[in-house]
């Protein structure tokens, strides 16, 4: 049932994927499907009639009428603390959406892409990885994951089979601490870990970028810094939830 555009919604499954992060899968009724990259907004309404409205990124896309969520916990959010360690499969909440035309992939496009994602904003490029894998034209993208340790990387099993399974080829970079073994470098990404991943700027790609507002802010600045053409960068960032 859909009222003012929110459709009732129920659990289905929970995963926890990291230490402060859970994946979600939610049946809507009457779902129309979704693009690679679009979002939907979540509202939870408390017994004494308390609303507060939240938006999440798909990493789920197309006809499905079940899509997915992966939630990052704010401590001192109003949402994310509920949806990462309290809800349960059968629980119902109220989802709005599909949302947002602009930060999305769709197969035919010409060109390379490149995807960069920080902490939690790897979820709308998640979507969009399985997009072209599905589509066959995962060879034509790349993936940068920047995170603070392999331990809070969410999909992260995913992401590591990478190009090995027909995917997305992704580079990592820790901010923290890298596993036992890691032979790049730690820290905050820089004009040389951007140079060093991403397709040229010659190469003209659609660049991607989703993350916390300072993440987002300093990688565009560094991609325009490096000669990639503004109006081909697209960001999509967010704050606390």
């Amino acid at each position: 049932m859909t009222v003012g555009g929110w459709s009732a919604a129920r659990v289905v499954g929970v995963a926890d994927v990291t230490p402060s992060a859970r994946v979600l899968h939610v049946t809507v009724p009457g779902w129309p499907g979704s693009a690679a990259g679009q979002h939907v907004d979540v509202r939870l309404t408390a017994e004494d009639g308390y609303q507060a409205v939240r938006s999440y990124s798909l990493g789920s896309y197309g006809p499905s009428d079940t899509i997915e969520l992966a939630v990052d916990e704010i401590p001192d959010g109003e949402v994310s603390p509920y949806l990462v360690r309290d809800v349960l499969p059968g629980d119902e909440l109220e989802v709005k959406g599909p949302l947002g035309g602009y930060f999305v992939w769709r197969a035919g496009g010409a060109g390379p892409v490149q995807l960069i994602a920080g902490g939690s904003g790897i979820v709308p490029l998640v979507a969009i990885a399985r997009a072209a894998k599905d589509a066959g034209a995962a060879a034509s993208l790349r993936l940068l994951y920047s995170v603070r340790t392999a331990e809070d990387a969410i999909y992260r099993d995913e992401l590591e089979r990478g190009a090995d399974d027909g995917g997305v080829a992704v580079t990592w970079r820790y901010t923290r601490t890298a596993p036992d073994g890691w032979q790049g470098g730690v820290g905050r990404i820089d004009i040389e870990s951007l140079r060093s991943a991403v397709w040229a700027p010659a190469q003209r790609p659609i660049v991607y970028v989703c993350g916390p507002t300072g993440f987002v802010e300093h990688v565009a600045d560094a991609l325009v810094e490096l000669g990639h053409a503004p109006e081909r960068i697209k960001t999509e960032r967010f704050g606390g939830a």
